[in-house]
């Protein structure tokens, strides 16, 4: 098993910005990919940025140029540096982790999840 905890969420107005970080713990030598999603009132969970172990970055279009997602597989942590923020990115944001193992011709694969970070953005 593998626990995630997710903070640095918080009331900001737009243009200013925040961090969240992730710490992991548990089973983690079967993490892969790392990253965040947010879930904003009535929409679907939705993808913000992912990283692999060896730093390869994937961002949401509506995310790219202002958000910066990095990970320091030594101490088990990412975090997202989130910069001018909009009015359209208050969401709960949720730390992810990815995990795979076993065999090529069986492989097991697992999901984890914080227990997600609030973000509001208003003026």
């Amino acid at each position: 098993q593998v626990q995630l905890v997710d903070s640095g969420g918080g009331f900001v107005q737009p243009g200013e910005s925040l961090r969240l970080v992730c710490g992991a713990s548990g089973r983690l030598n079967s993490i892969d990919v790392m990253g965040w999603y947010r879930q904003a009132p009535g929409k679907e969970r939705e993808l913000v940025a992912t990283i692999t172990p060896r730093g390869i970055r994937n961002y949401a279009d509506s995310v790219t140029g202002r958000f910066t997602i990095s990970r320091d597989n030594a101490q088990n942590t990412v975090d997202l540096q989130m910069n001018s923020l909009k009015p359209e990115d208050p969401a709960v944001y949720y730390c992810y982790a990815h995990e795979s193992y076993g065999p090529v011709e069986r492989v097991y694969e697992n999901v984890y999840w914080g227990q997600g970070t609030q973000v509001t953005v208003s003026s």
